[in-house]
């Protein structure tokens, strides 16, 4: 058997652990984080690409720009509900490698396509639905991710795996306006197209945004590859893990995380386009990193403090704050055009993006607990050998269970956005779309409250 395959892995044991689990664990973990990273950049790339695509000379109207940036959310999370059963199948190792290359089509793709302001509107939309490959990893690194650490540790491990890796999100809106601006690739990425700005000539590359990511992709793939470890324990077929789709913790779980990681990729998606058609003296994009980055660095501090504090009680009060957050937002929008203050606003988001980190975080702090607890449960006087499989078992389903709430939450990168433009349509505002925003998190409120934390609650965690 390969040396890259674990025979052996209980990191429930103390002193497996502390011998030999820890440095393995942690490995995985630090060359996951980066590839992850890379795939969220490659996902939100269109965000990026669509508002220079005129500069590089394409002729696209506002609604073909609108599906370039809402088909990656769409195919992303679509992917996500297969990627997660796909470790256990392939083995942790194999899938990040895999997964990871895979990057390499949108990328390249995109770098050529760029190239040339002839390329069909069509061609870009595949290009777009590709992207989704980025969004697609975030499931089966994840579940990966969850077979390395104890209970006890899973929530800052999953929280660091998903928050730094969610700071490719604003690593995009950092690079790619850099790397776009100069011939930075030299010859090897083509040559640049001319546009007029006040008056003054200037040139753009634009297939520099897909091109940059090559080598990074290359070199985050082949450290997977080599450095990283599959389970011989975790393996599990399609049909063992589906077994989630029978526990009622699985769609609580993800109705949770529509609240969390959905308002965080969905505001992600949609602020730069509120704070346009809300504040139109604003330039969005020179504020669209700071609510990404601010949520992305709390993810972490939310799994942390839900292993000291429990993640039920994490998540409840992070919804209340959400919904006293929106509530703020309400309050500095302008009405009728009138009044609204932009600072106040955004300070406001910047605080729900906060939030959503947070909630992110001790939401996945909750699954694992929640499957290892009701397992051991029915395993409860069964003998010893009943004991240690329910251990395995758990294992396994909330793998599955933070693959499949990942997939189910990225579904709001598409309806948050779509959301605001539905309300201003037929309303003339966006008030209408966040009082719905703020009865969603009410009906999470209730659930966390009654299954996970209120005293005797069924299922505490």
């Amino acid at each position: 058997m390969s040396s890259h395959v674990l025979k052996r892995w209980e990191p429930e044991n103390p002193g497996f652990w502390q011998q030999t689990g820890a440095a393995i664990a942690n490995r995985n973990l630090w060359i996951s984080i980066p590839a992850l990273m890379l795939a969220f950049s490659v996902w939100m790339l269109w965000s990026v690409v669509v508002v220079n695509l005129d500069k590089a000379g394409f002729q696209l109207s506002k609604n073909q720009m609108f599906w370039l940036t809402a088909l990656p959310a769409l195919s992303g999370a679509t992917l996500r509900i297969f990627y997660s059963f796909l470790v256990p199948i392939f083995g942790g190792r194999r899938w990040t490698a895999i997964s990871t290359a895979s990057l390499l089509i949108p990328a390249i793709g995109m770098g050529f396509a760029l190239r040339d302001p002839s390329t069909s509107f069509p061609t870009l939309l595949i290009l777009a639905l590709l992207c989704g490959l980025g969004g697609g990893n975030f499931s089966s690194s994840m579940a990966n991710i969850s077979f390395f650490f104890p209970k006890a540790k899973k929530g800052l491990a999953t929280g660091l795996n998903a928050g730094i890796g969610n700071l490719g999100v604003s690593l995009v809106q950092f690079v790619v306006p850099v790397v776009i601006s100069s011939a930075v690739l030299g010859t090897l990425g083509g040559d640049g197209h001319s546009y007029v700005k006040d008056g003054v000539e200037k040139s753009i590359w634009l297939q520099n945004a897909g091109f940059v990511w090559v080598p990074f992709i290359i070199i985050a793939s082949l450290a997977a590859w080599f450095g990283m470890h599959d389970i011989a324990d975790a393996k599990a077929s399609f049909a063992d893990q589906a077994v989630i789709f029978k526990r009622k913790h699985n769609w609580l779980m993800c109705w949770l995380y529509i609240g969390t990681f959905g308002s965080f990729i969905g505001f992600s998606a949609g602020l730069a386009m509120l704070t346009k058609s809300q504040f139109p003296g604003i330039n969005p994009t020179a504020y669209a990193f700071l609510g990404p980055l601010v949520g992305a660095l709390a993810r972490p501090l939310g799994g942390w403090v839900s292993d000291k504090l429990g993640g039920a009680r994490v998540t409840l009060w992070t919804f209340a704050a959400m919904i006293a957050a929106v509530f703020g937002v309400l309050h500095y929008l302008p009405q009728n055009g009138v009044g609204g203050d932009f600072y106040g606003f955004l300070a406001m988001f910047i605080v729900l993006f906060a939030l959503t980190g947070i909630g992110n975080g001790s939401t996945f702090r909750m699954i694992p607990v929640i499957f290892l607890t009701e397992r051991q449960r029915a395993a409860a006087g069964k003998g010893e050998k009943a004991e240690k499989q329910a251990v395995l078992d758990a294992s396994k389903e909330a793998a599955a269970v933070l693959g499949f709430s990942g997939a189910i939450g990225a579904y709001g990168g598409f309806f948050i956005p779509k959301s605001f433009g539905t309300s201003l349509d037929l309303t003339g505002g966006v008030d209408a779309a966040l009082i719905c925003f703020i009865g969603f998190y009410l009906s999470c409120m209730a659930i966390t409250w009654w299954w996970y934390a209120r005293r005797n609650a069924p299922m505490p965690c």
